[in-house]
């Protein structure tokens, strides 16, 4: 196995396999075949043809469209059509400072192929034998990845909510990091995905930062989505990630982002720069 098969691995889809979703007039996403006759029977909020599926044009705001797309959803919801419920809306838009067309449920997010957003961040500590990492395991009752590993403080990035405070945010909820220590995360790039899922098509932008943390701090859950924090030494981290699928998808990029920034992935690695190529390159299907 390889650090270039854990990309593979979020950059696998096929586009023959969806439609494009489009509001007012802009190409916003992509529904999969199958699932496009599902939103044909709601006429009066979607415009379904073999040329894709357009959000009725009588929806000409914000607030209109999200409130024609909301009860449908909570439609698909309760038919079991759309899992994993989330409360939790997300902005449908052309780019990440874009005005957005809507705003919609995050479970839906996927079912239209919108490109999404979220914060994720490593918090790692230096000791004498070089740097730490702190390992979340997801809790085995979460509907995505249960049991899977994860970077440190992980969360998408809602509607209406700036970069930092969800990071905050994130940071107390899955690490109970105080605050002001959250706010010494540093923010360091950006990696992009597009990765076909169950639900549909998922391209997704994460905003990458980095914690030193003290060497006395011990992470702990707050919300019950974590089982357990681990601190393993970033070279067999490394390793985690390289040869087994032990991660989350995106958070081996993550990682491999934070490995190549630190010297842990050296540049006369065989694979350094289709790594370095494939940990920020954006699809482009959105």
């Amino acid at each position: 196995m390889s650090f270039l098969e854990r990309i593979a691995d979020c950059n696998t889809y096929d586009l023959a396999r969806f439609l494009p979703f489009t509001v007012a007039k802009q190409p916003l996403g992509w529904v999969r075949r199958d699932f496009a006759p599902v939103l044909a029977e709601f006429a009066d909020v979607f415009v379904v043809d073999q040329a894709g599926v357009v959000l009725h044009p009588r929806l000409d705001s914000f607030a209109a469209r999200s409130d024609a797309v909301a009860p449908v959803l909570l439609t698909l919801a309760s038919r079991g059509v759309i899992v994993g419920w989330r409360d939790e809306l997300y902005p449908a838009t052309t780019a990440f400072r874009a005005e957005p067309e809507l705003q919609l449920e995050r479970a839906a997010a996927a079912y239209f192929g919108l490109r999404t957003y979220g914060v994720h961040m490593n918090g790692f500590v230096r000791k004498s034998d070089g740097i730490h990492l702190w390992v979340p395991r997801r809790a085995r009752t979460k509907p995505t990845y249960p049991g899977r590993l994860d970077n440190t403080v992980a969360g998408g990035q809602p509607i209406g909510v700036r970069l930092a405070d969800n990071l905050v945010k994130e940071c107390k909820e899955e690490a109970n990091i105080p605050a002001a220590l959250a706010r010494r995360a540093r923010p360091v790039g950006v990696v992009t995905y597009c990765a076909e899922i169950s639900e549909g098509l998922q391209p997704e932008a994460e905003f990458c930062f980095d914690l030193e943390l003290p060497e006395d701090f011990v992470p702990s859950n707050t919300d019950g989505e974590i089982d357990e924090f681990l601190l393993w030494p970033i070279e067999y981290v490394a390793e985690v990630v390289r040869d087994t699928c032990e991660f989350m998808p995106s958070c081996n990029l993550v990682i491999m982002h934070f490995m190549m920034r630190h010297g842990i992935l050296p540049p006369d690695h065989p694979d350094y720069v289709a790594i370095a190529q494939g940990v920020v390159s954006t699809t482009s299907v959105g």
